[in-house]
């Protein structure tokens, strides 16, 4: 297997033994450090930016030698590699692939039917937290000397955070059992945002359905080697945005996937239109009363900054929930709905605080087993996953090392690797990636 440049050769790693989904005939070889026989297939396992040999036995055919290579690297199946990556990666624990055999009805079957249960009280109190919470941060802008601003933004900017997550609960029909309800109070709690509910919910609903499906999960997608490879003003455009400036890259998701009108089947359009009318009636209305209010400085003070926390927040949360080095991205018929919704997604503990104003956002494995799942019953639900299914989870807490490996790691796609960084591709315009990897803290 061909190695990107870069990637050092390394010893022998002796793996556990492979499945056998697919074959490829490779020329007959000879190689330094083969076993003894007639004939072998080496394959390269990259880990930790080294490749390790990995000899499998082959079979004659005429002029060839055929080889049966495993499309996914197999190293997850070995419990001591695991907890290394987990170690070099900044998890608690990287889990085992989930069985082929295991659907997702199978993991949902086993969740307390309590967990789907609505509660109003538990709703309505979610929505007091929040604009408590937010009134609160705005009280704290007002009367912060310059010098405690930032304590102040990041608070509110976590508040405000603390909306999208309610509207996230009305989109999946977790908030209210009347629908009409859900549908008023996600458009409210995303018009300080400046975020269509509606166009939001039609490609989150995808987001779930596609979850680490390439080209059609609309969350996220690494990058392809032929868009940076399209000319030089976007592959500097792409390194910036995958790396120092992810956590803001919401913003550009913002923008492309929810005020285009042609991304939208024809019987969504109407509801779009509604939601693009509150949130330019938000901007018309709202913006010039702060304005007027407290001026140009005051719209900076009082929504700009705290609505790029909130952007951080949903940049962070997102990529954490689903990126890492051994989470691949499949193509759909690669894809298998149960590793990628449970394999696939990131439980990550944060400070409480955090946890407490964004409704538990983060316990975010069980929400993708079943979306239907309110967020204030997260947690008991996440209890059973581990009770049933542990071996399998990803955890982690949010720590230096693990956005360093995010940010300086999970770039370029590929089949065998799962990700190439940019500087392995494009070194010479790496300059920002290689300052990431050279000034970033590294404490987990």
């Amino acid at each position: 297997m061909a190695m990107a440049s870069g990637v050092s050769s390394g010893p022998v790693l002796q793996l556990p033994s492979l499945r056998v989904p697919s074959s490829r005939l490779l020329p007959r070889r000879a190689a330094a450090g083969a076993p003894a026989g007639n004939l072998f297939v080496k394959r390269d396992v990259v880990y930790n930016r080294r490749s390790y040999h990995h000899f499998l036995p082959s079979k004659q055919r005429g002029g060839l030698q055929a080889a049966v290579l495993p499309v996914a690297p197999p190293i997850l199946d070995d419990e001591e590699t695991r907890k290394q990556m987990a170690e070099d990666f900044g998890f608690t624990q990287i889990g085992e692939e989930l069985p082929d055999s295991v659907t997702l009805k199978d993991v949902m079957d086993t969740l307390p039917k309590e967990v789907f249960e609505i509660n109003d009280i538990k709703a309505w109190t979610s929505v007091l937290i929040s604009v408590t919470s937010y009134a609160l941060g705005l009280f704290f802008i007002a009367k912060s000397p310059w010098y405690l601003l930032p304590l102040a933004w990041a608070w509110t900017g976590t508040a405000v955070t603390g909306f999208f997550v309610i509207g996230h609960d009305c989109a999946h029909k977790s908030f209210s059992r009347n629908k009409l309800v859900e549908d008023i109070v996600g458009t409210l709690a995303f018009m300080p945002l400046i975020y269509p509910y509606e166009p939001w919910r039609f490609k989150h609903d995808r987001h779930h359905a596609k979850t680490n499906m390439l080209i059609e999960d609309t969350a996220w997608q690494p990058v392809w080697q032929k868009e940076i490879e399209s000319s030089p003003f976007l592959r500097k455009a792409i390194i910036f945005g995958y790396g120092p400036i992810r956590p803001w890259m919401s913003i550009a998701h913002w923008l492309i996937w929810h005020f285009d009108l042609k991304k939208f089947r024809p019987n969504e359009v109407p509801r779009v239109k509604i939601s693009l009318a509150c949130v330019f009636a938000f901007m018309a209305i709202g913006w010039p009363l702060i304005i007027l209010k407290s001026g140009l400085a005051g719209w900076f003070k009082f929504w700009f900054m705290p609505w790029m926390v909130y952007h951080f927040w949903m940049s962070t949360f997102t990529m954490v929930h689903h990126t890492a080095p051994h989470i691949p991205f499949k193509s759909s018929d690669e894809w298998n709905a149960a590793q990628a919704q449970l394999n696939g997604t990131v439980h990550c503990n944060y400070p409480q605080w955090i946890e407490i104003l964004c409704h538990d956002i983060n316990v975010h494995v069980p929400h993708h087993i079943s979306p239907r799942i309110p967020s204030y019953n997260l947690r008991a639900a996440y209890d059973s996953i581990k009770q049933n299914w542990g071996k399998y989870v990803n955890e982690a807490n949010w720590n230096w090392r693990l956005m360093k490996t995010i940010l300086t790691t999970c770039h370029v796609y590929d089949k065998e690797r799962y990700y190439v960084p940019f500087d392995e591709l494009a070194p010479e315009e790496s300059q920002p990636i290689k300052f990431l990897r050279k000034f970033m803290p590294d404490y987990a």
